[in-house]
């Protein structure tokens, strides 16, 4: 789950983690009375979405008068965003936060991030923060610090104090660090990031920006966290996945894909992008599935208007085969459609699926390999074109 940066910065002072003076605001006038009475001027105007780069889209402004915060906010309030970091969607604004300006002298990056192949907690920090810290990445990756941290003897002095020195700081960002490590295990964090740290010209450390994500499955034990959600900012896709318990990302492509298991689902795109295409979702609707399950599944997959072609993946296990094809069956059934609908079927009561689905008088095509699949794609692409 993500959150607003606002509301990131709200758990940076509950872990003491320094930031700037700031309240959100939802119009013009609010954000003119936040620059009086609690930022004062010069004030810096901030989009409030579920997005990174937004200042190169337009979404930050700073402000040098009472005027200028109430233009910014103006534009700002409604306006459409999209970043190198929406993946094409739009971003409607809905608030701004109201900050006051910090005199920077130097602008770092710090995040930790869990880092799965490492089975550790990383900490990369680097010199040069802002903006374009990708570009960073790319062409000098000599100025990106990184530091894994074994979650059973957590942060260890040593190693912090050396990143500390390669980053030419002192106690205050070892204290900085210190907790956000703290807020990152206590909270159940994936990611922790401040783009851009700096240092003021009167040598304090500050977070300028916040963004945090969590793990899902701890949201149980963070009600406070759960809290935070904000179902606007989601994609709508997702958000009815998560009304049936579906694992479901919502990508770009055409062919939409529904599989059981997270391992199968990516080899499946693969196998999409090998036939020529490209996926129009992740949709993993687990080994628990029921029928019904698999009905609201489908009709989520042609719920979206780039899906032109459905490929189902399906190795029964848990999730028997025959299920699968009662629930596809049922939902095509009760449903206009008129796209190509490939299905392919190995594991527990496979057989009796396979019958199910070429029995039914429903336009399904049923295959028996992989390989028979992705030239069945192939073919249904070609007659597209």
């Amino acid at each position: 789950m993500k959150i607003h940066e606002y509301q990131a910065k709200v758990l940076f002072r509950q872990y003491n983690i320094p930031v700037p003076e700031g309240k959100l605001a939802l119009s013009a006038e609010e954000a003119v009375n936040i620059a009086k009475n609690i930022t004062g001027i010069p004030c810096v105007v901030k989009a409030q979405v579920h997005s990174g780069a937004r200042g190169k889209a337009g979404g930050i402004k700073f402000a040098c008068s009472m005027d200028e915060v109430k233009e910014a906010a103006s534009n700002i309030i409604g306006m459409e965003l999209s970043s190198i970091q929406t993946a094409g969607e739009i971003k409607k604004v809905r608030k701004i936060l109201v900050e006051g300006a910090a005199q920077i002298d130097k602008e770092y990056y710090l995040s930790l991030v869990l880092d799965r192949s490492s089975e550790s907690i990383t900490i990369i920090a680097s010199t040069e923060g802002g903006m374009d810290i990708e570009e960073i990445a790319k062409k000098t990756p000599e100025l990106i610090f990184k530091v894994n941290i074994d979650v059973r003897t957590g942060l260890e002095s040593e190693k912090l104090s050396k990143l500390t020195q390669n980053l030419g700081l002192n106690s205050d960002f070892e204290n900085l660090v210190t907790n956000l490590y703290r807020l990152f295990i206590e909270k159940d964090c994936s990611l922790v990031e401040i783009n851009p740290l700096v240092k003021t010209k009167d040598s304090k450390i500050i977070a300028l920006d916040a963004k945090i994500n969590f793990d899902d499955n701890a949201l149980y034990r963070n009600q406070d966290i759960a809290a935070m959600r904000d179902i606007e900012e989601e994609n709508p896709f997702e958000l009815e996945a998560s009304k049936y318990n579906l694992n479901y990302i919502k990508l770009n492509g055409t062919v939409g894909c529904m599989v059981n298991g997270a391992g199968l689902a990516m080899a499946t795109m693969d196998i999409v992008k090998l036939a020529g295409s490209e996926p129009a979702n992740f949709l993993d609707v687990g080994g628990g599935a029921n029928a019904q399950n698999i009905e609201n599944a489908f009709r989520l997959l042609i719920s979206d208007k780039n899906v032109n072609l459905v490929f189902i993946n399906i190795f029964g296990g848990i999730l028997r085969c025959d299920i699968l094809a009662e629930g596809i069956k049922s939902a095509v059934s009760s449903l206009n459609v008129n796209i190509p609908v490939i299905v392919r079927l190995e594991g527990t009561n496979a057989e009796i699926g396979r019958r199910i689905l070429n029995e039914s008088g429903l336009k399904f095509i049923v295959c028996d390999s992989l390989n028979n699949a992705v030239s069945l794609i192939k073919s249904a692409i070609e007659v597209k074109i």
